[in-house]
């Protein structure tokens, strides 16, 4: 069996990371899970998120679905809850953190933006990122989880409702002198064009999915995983409610909170 590797996030916006991972290993086995019942997971409390995430290892197991590599897709979600989930899994998790450093190390002007959920800026993970990588570089932090919205209706309908779009980054205010804005979201990077057009390309946007893609490459060789030759099984969906207008084929699941037994 290829190297299975279970991308996730609380919406769709973990796609744009699930491409990144797909274009450098392309042999591997993948699945995608959404929780967009609880999406978004910018509004949810630290301990609901946590309780999400070991319901969903309990999925795993319950469905003995063999994840070698977990991917949480999700700034917010690994922000607050990847430490808390770690002891209770051998699969191997690897989580997305905002592009502080790369950022920090680019800026012209020494002054960047985080665009990212009001969790993910409020995390003391976020917080510790921030004064460990700014390298006297000023981080000025934004918020918004209707940009989540926005992003999931363009994934589903392919249409971008633009007058929302620049409402949001109007009342957002981007300071002027920022040069480097980080998407700290996967959601965001979906409307990456969009935002970059508003700004008139004067900024430029960066967001983790390269990174991530390199860091889950380098764990299969480090844990020796393989791939087969034989055909590829095709990429399953899970979410945990229906979506609307979506071309995709998605299996609908229930996440039952509860702690899964330990390490296996």
């Amino acid at each position: 069996m290829s190297v299975h590797i279970m991308v996730f996030d609380s919406g769709i916006g973990g796609t744009t990371v699930l491409e990144q991972i797909q274009a450098l290993i392309p042999n591997a086995d993948y699945s995608y899970f959404m929780d967009n019942a609880l999406l978004p997971y910018g509004s949810q409390s630290q301990q609901t998120i946590i309780d999400r995430l070991l319901a969903l290892l309990c999925f795993i197991e319950s469905r003995a679905l063999q994840v070698d590599i977990l991917v949480i897709a999700c700034n917010t979600a690994s922000t607050s809850a990847l430490e808390a989930i770690r002891p209770y899994t051998n699969i191997e998790v690897v989580g997305v953190v905002p592009a502080i450093k790369p950022a920090c190390a680019i800026s012209k002007s020494k002054h960047i933006g985080l665009l990212a959920t009001p969790s993910t800026n409020k995390s003391r993970y976020t917080a510790n990122l921030i004064s460990t990588h700014s390298q006297g570089t000023r981080v000025s932090l934004y918020g918004s989880t209707t940009l989540v919205e926005i992003a999931e209706a363009l994934f589903h309908t392919q249409i971008l409702n633009e007058a929302k779009l620049a409402k949001v980054l109007s009342d957002l205010a981007i300071a002027e002198e920022i040069d480097v804005l980080v998407l700290g979201c996967t959601h965001f990077p979906l409307l990456a064009s969009a935002i970059s057009n508003y700004y008139k390309q004067r900024i430029i946007l960066i967001d983790s999915g390269k990174a991530i893609a390199k860091r889950v490459e380098s764990l299969i060789s480090l844990r020796g995983f393989t791939f087969t030759t034989g055909k590829k099984k095709p990429l399953h969906y899970y979410a945990t409610a229906p979506i609307c207008h979506s071309q995709l084929s998605v299996e609908l699941i229930t996440l039952t909170d509860q702690i899964p037994r330990g390490n296996h």
